[in-house]
């Protein structure tokens, strides 16, 4: 399919740049796949749309503060986005400007907390480096370093905790899970209250999430891989609630490329852990996933073109203009969809 197909015209005032105060109050457009009937809410109202018996999964990921700002020894500025820790103290990072970091150079970060020393580029420009410091690298970077907002997002952010999910405690992300930023603590214990089942997997958010397609055909476009983690408990869970005729509930893309992943490489879910680069397109099979909890994303997106496959490619695409018509706001700090 060609990617031009996942394209829509955006007014750039619906790009949220900053996240409403109240998490819960966001909207929440209810889409029904039997009925094809659309539905305007708010978030808070999610629980009316919710079993018992259902299982809700959420994605427990935490973000790290992975953008460094900092000097070469000589004074030039340079720019780190911490992707993913190789072993020990080797990251992969994204930097800039990249002629500035050559193999052998190294880098001073915060009030000399951190250095850093190139010690690889990779052939997608991606540099290799070995990080040098005392003590626990996420506790300097949550002093030194910044959230990694995506780049339409030009509003600096006041609270780093806005960017986090209010069940995030597994470090290793460099983008949020953000249809979970929704949810709050009361509102959770309100779906648990009705007897709705809330499990946690883990998938480290990295660039194989937000990287563009470059290329025409989507069937060209190559995932990036991120690591996922599953426990036994949590698909027992699971099965029960396929077994019983309940619904499996994805909050965000990042858990139904799990739980999909693991369906698909066992032929059912089991409690694993390890690396997924799975590309979910229309024609894709769901195992697993019954209803889908979203934001709205990039036009021509991995992300647009997951939900496509869960839904319809040209009702998708007419539920973002009705979602554009009634001022919906849109992607990362934006509201909400629940397509059942």
């Amino acid at each position: 399919m060609n990617i031009n197909l996942f394209n829509f015209e955006l007014p750039s005032n619906l790009i949220a740049q900053s996240p409403i105060k109240d998490r819960k109050s966001s909207k929440l457009m209810v889409v029904n796949r039997k009925t094809n009937e659309i539905v305007h809410s708010h978030f808070y109202n999610i629980v009316d749309y919710l079993n018992p018996g259902d299982v809700l999964v959420l994605n427990n990921t935490r973000v790290i503060p992975a953008r460094i700002y900092g000097k070469s020894e000589f004074g030039g500025n340079i720019e780190f986005l911490l992707v993913e820790n190789i072993k020990d103290n080797l990251w992969e990072v994204m930097c800039k400007p990249g002629k500035r970091a050559i193999i052998g150079k190294r880098f001073y970060f915060g009030s000399g907390e951190l250095e850093a020393e190139v010690v690889d580029i990779k052939e997608d420009g991606n540099r290799i480096v070995k990080l040098i410091f005392d003590g626990d690298i996420y506790e300097i970077l949550e002093k030194i370093g910044n959230m990694p907002l995506p780049p339409y997002i030009k509003k600096s952010l006041e609270d780093k905790e806005r960017y986090q999910t209010v069940y995030s405690d597994k470090i290793g992300s460099i983008a949020a899970p953000t249809a979970g930023l929704h949810f709050t603590k009361d509102l959770l214990e309100e779906i648990r209250s009705k007897g709705v089942h809330v499990v946690y997997v883990t998938l480290h958010v990295g660039l194989g999430t937000f990287m563009p397609v470059k290329v025409d055909n989507i069937d060209d476009h190559v995932m990036h891989s991120e690591k996922y983690y599953m426990t036994d408990e949590v698909a027992d869970v699971i099965n029960d609630a396929k077994k019983s005729g309940n619904r499996v509930i994805g909050v965000g893309t990042t858990t139904v490329r799990v739980l999909e992943s693991i369906a698909d490489r066992y032929g059912k879910v089991i409690g694993d852990s390890g690396s997924t680069d799975i590309f979910i397109k229309p024609g894709y099979e769901f195992k697993v996933i019954d209803s889908l909890v979203t934001n709205f994303h990039l036009p021509k997106s991995t992300l647009i073109i997951l939900i496509s496959a869960f839904y319809n490619r040209e009702k998708i695409l007419n539920a973002y203009e009705e979602a554009i018509a009634n001022n919906y706001r849109f992607f990362s700090f934006g509201d909400s969809m629940f397509i059942i």
